[in-house]
């Protein structure tokens, strides 16, 4: 097992990283359980797989080639532990009431630097009916679909091509290949306007910010989160009954359940329009960077303002429509790309710089974690019910992360604990938004 260098998006997430930001992914999987015993199994299974699957074995470490083409001076490169040791990566805790709870406290913990970032924490239900694992894996070692892969490792066996890590890319050697040159320097003119496009839209989407307090957070390193299901069915009858995509209808949900949330807050929702950030994956099948992350992204502003919830879903198809057309690689939410333009060693000096800037270019992330629609299960307990959580960067207050799974979508909510100790007020919002969006459109 080789050692690979950082994709630049990969780098700037290692380095934005801090105590009170810690920029790992997580997923909340809840199982049926078989025995009141099955919660303890599954750490022994958990244990036991871990080192048989290559990409747990991998630890980020500080890597200089100056000779580099892109320079990797101040670069990081993921590489094979030799004395792995699963036990300290995967934990058995206490029988829990709500496993929310506890995941909200693990979540604010961030992954040893020095090992594999990756963790799983198995959660007995009290009453021995389920139990449920926290995955949390660092943005450096994979994105979500790599982390997808990475934990139907540890699941019983079944056939899952579509989950099968692709081959990995040749590593990249000290000097460029010649041969490579004349279309490196092309590619560095059109990245150059790229550029300079995404940042007059950056600029453009820093005006006339129509944000609310609630949704700014002081660094305060406490996370809650909570989980939400809705019937995929009920969000199908509203797209057909009102039109778009089931992603649209989705970000709708969550821009009325806002408005839930500022008016029993007591907070006044008028002219609050919060831009949303809207990762798009740029991974290609068979292509470089396996696991590293290639986004984009798409901002739009979430109509909280406006009362009506079928007036919010036609504003938010309108916004995406307009994105859309434009495509993933100009405009605001495209400022991820912005990573590949600058050196390693940019990322390491200028990575807490980056990390102040998110409250700048976004108010609220709500992003989508693909799931496989086949039925999971870990020592015969199948997976009933998955949450994902997405980072929370410096200076929010609040990420959303969706997955569909058989027949349900699962809303994962992730807040800043102290800016948002009503976490479940807002869970709560999006299914009375869900249910009013069935009933207004007629579905």
């Amino acid at each position: 097992m080789t050692s690979d260098l950082l994709a630049p998006l990969d780098l700037a997430f290692w380095n934005i990283e801090s105590p009170q930001h810690p920029m790992h992914l997580g997923a909340l999987g809840v199982f049926a359980a078989h025995s009141p015993t099955a919660g303890a199994h599954a750490v022994d299974l958990l244990a036991a797989r871990a080192v048989t699957v290559p990409g747990l074995r991998m630890r980020i470490r500080d890597v200089w080639q100056p000779l580099a083409f892109p320079p990797a001076f101040g670069g990081a490169a993921r590489q094979p532990v030799p004395d792995f040791d699963p036990l300290d990566h995967v934990r058995l805790h206490a029988p829990a009431t709500d496993f929310h709870d506890v995941a909200g406290r693990l979540m604010q913990r961030p992954l040893g630097r020095g090992r594999p970032p990756w963790e799983a924490h198995v959660l007995p239900g009290e009453d021995g009916t389920d139990f449920a694992v926290l995955f949390k894996f660092h943005l450096a070692l994979a994105d979500g679909l790599r982390a997808l892969t990475l934990a139907a490792g540890l699941m019983d066996p079944m056939d899952l091509p579509e989950l099968r890590p692709r081959p990995a890319e040749t590593p990249r050697g000290l000097l460029p290949d010649p041969r490579r040159l004349p279309g490196l320097v092309r590619g560095a003119l059109s990245d150059v306007g790229q550029a300079l496009d995404i940042g007059a839209s950056v600029a453009r989407a820093t005006w006339d910010v129509r944000s609310t307090p609630a949704l700014t957070s002081r660094p305060t390193g406490t996370r809650r989160t909570a989980g939400v299901v809705i019937d995929l069915d009920d969000v199908h009858r509203v797209r057909k009954a009102a039109g778009g995509t089931v992603n649209d209808v989705l970000i709708a949900l969550v821009a009325g359940a806002l408005r839930r949330w500022l008016e029993e807050r007591g907070d006044s929702s008028d002219g609050v329009a919060p831009r949303a950030l809207i990762p798009v994956s740029r991974r290609r099948p068979r292509t470089a960077h396996p696991q590293g992350n290639r986004l984009s992204g798409y901002l739009i502003r979430l109509p909280v303002d406006d009362p009506d919830p079928l007036t919010r879903l036609g504003a938010v198809r309108t916004a995406m429509d307009r994105n859309k057309d434009a495509g993933p690689s100009r405009g605001a939410g495209a400022v991820a790309l912005l990573a590949d333009h600058v050196p390693p060693l940019g990322h390491r000096l200028g990575g807490a710089l980056v990390g102040q800037a998110a409250r700048l270019l976004f108010d609220i992330l709500v992003t989508s974690v693909p799931l496989p629609s086949l039925g999971m299960k870990l020592g015969s307990c199948p997976l009933t019910q998955v949450f994902p959580f997405a980072p929370l960067a410096r200076g929010q207050a609040l990420a959303v992360a969706v997955s569909t799974f058989r027949g349900a979508v699962h809303y994962g909510l992730i807040a800043d604990g102290e800016a948002v100790p009503d976490l479940d007020v807002l869970a709560r919002g999006l299914s009375e938004e869900a249910a009013e969006l069935v009933e207004v459109s007629g579905s």
